[in-house]
């Protein structure tokens, strides 16, 4: 995807996180402990932030979570995000201390009150101006404003054709979040200082209504498919939702969460490594080196090369964090490593650094091939270590030489201008 390509915004700064414009789309995720408790909340943030999440969001429902904000602010290295329902016209003035320490604010205009509804929305906004702070105006498909969606259903109902219901609801949705944006801009909140987000958990639906946003409005726009669900279900339902938008030129200016319902006790930081692939696997954004692999066949009736996949692959995800520092650029890395001579060798060839095993009753050798080129070929027991060997000298050939780069390097020539192309590894 090209600068021309995608769509043009505004760019809002989240505590120095930059959102929207040309800069990359920004991976945030959100607790599900007790905001209250701010040991426990700070440990699961500091663990989705070593994920890779770079913004969190956390609940901020009750004044005791409210209390707790600034605790849990000062023990973490990321931005905080407090998400309010409700109360937030409450909790935001009565608890200046959690307004002053949270890096945004989140608004969904459908559960700030009925019959006050716009003076307590403006009370958040007034908040958020004082503080200096962002919102994102973030409207919701289960808490859709009722009095809105009720005029638009009986206007629908009055047309000589009228649009189908599912229709008028996702009209209502857009419709919520631009006149709330249109309100915060009135009570004199920066045009700069607005994020919008209209979420469903419907695939088709989620296009629908942020193709309209997308056109209706220069906002950075915070994408995620909302209740996703559990295991494959979620992450099947939301990579194809967000990719299709992404694609169209939609993603490359928004925030995305994948709402991942993770099992009892399970890791709440799937969803952002979930998040993470979707962007790499679309070419947006690099965070780890990929690993391709063959899933198997009856030509590799041993589990070896499946062992050896799962080997290396956890071998550079445990690298990562000094490699991050160490080698710049080597998130970038494709490693390939195939079970047989089908498409062993061809894959490998196109990986930066690729084997290709020998599949069941094929000679037992091992082909190595490096930046396109057959580098040399393993025998024996030792394959996997000779393997991660000659992987970990190809990095430092390849990556090391921008450690200490130039004036050219530091000016912004970036990781790819910097380093050499290395056609073979160190011996």
């Amino acid at each position: 995807m090209t600068q021309d390509q995608r769509r043009k915004t505004v760019v809002v700064s989240v505590d120095g996180v930059k959102v929207g414009g040309s800069h990359p789309i920004v991976v945030q995720s959100m607790t599900n402990t007790d905001t209250a408790d701010p040991a426990a909340t700070a440990t699961q943030v500091r663990a989705l932030h070593a994920a890779g999440s770079e913004l969190v969001r956390v609940t901020v429902n009750n004044e005791a979570a409210a209390a707790a904000v600034p605790d849990i602010v000062g023990q973490v290295d990321v931005p905080v995000i407090g998400d309010f329902h409700y109360n937030g016209h409450l909790l935001l003035t009565k608890f200046p201390q959690c307004a002053a320490a949270l890096a945004k604010y989140r608004i969904n205009p459908g559960n700030v009150g009925a019959k006050r509804r716009d003076e307590n929305f403006r009370t958040i906004i007034d908040v958020a101006r004082a503080q200096g702070k962002p919102v994102r105006i973030g409207v919701n498909w289960g808490s859709l404003d009722q009095q809105l969606l009720t005029e638009m259903m009986d206007e629908n109902a009055r047309r000589p054709d009228p649009l189908d219901a599912r229709e008028v609801m996702r009209e209502a949705m857009v419709a919520s979040a631009m006149r709330s944006a249109e309100l915060a801009e009135e009570c004199g909140l920066a045009h700069d200082r607005i994020i919008l987000s209209a979420k469903v958990s419907g695939v088709e639906d989620l296009v629908a209504v942020y193709r309209q946003l997308a056109r209706r409005s220069d906002y950075p726009l915070h994408l995620g498919l909302t209740e996703a669900g559990l295991g494959t279900r979620g992450i099947i339902a939301s990579t194809a939702a967000l990719s299709i938008l992404l694609e169209e030129g939609i993603g490359d200016t928004i925030r995305i969460r994948v709402s991942l319902t993770p099992r009892p006790g399970g890791d709440r930081t799937e969803e952002v490594q979930v998040a993470q692939q979707v962007l790499q696997s679309l070419g947006l954004r690099s965070f780890t080196p990929q690993v391709s692999a063959c899933p198997g066949c009856g030509r590799t009736t041993s589990t070896f090369f499946q062992e050896m996949a799962e080997q290396i692959q956890t071998h550079l995800k445990v690298q990562m964090a000094a490699w991050r520092e160490r080698y710049p650029g080597v998130e970038a890395l494709r490693v390939a490593v195939m079970g047989c001579v089908v498409n062993g060798p061809g894959e490998s060839k196109h990986a930066d650094i690729g084997i290709s095993l020998p599949g069941t009753f094929e000679e037992p050798k091992a082909p190595v091939y490096v930046d396109g080129r057959l580098k040399l070929t393993l025998r024996g027991d030792t394959i996997v270590a000779e393997f991660l060997q000659i992987l970990e000298q190809y990095i430092d050939a390849r990556y090391g030489a921008v450690t200490g780069a130039g004036p050219e390097a530091e000016a912004g020539a970036g990781p790819a201008a910097a380093r050499p192309r290395a056609g073979t590894v160190r011996p």
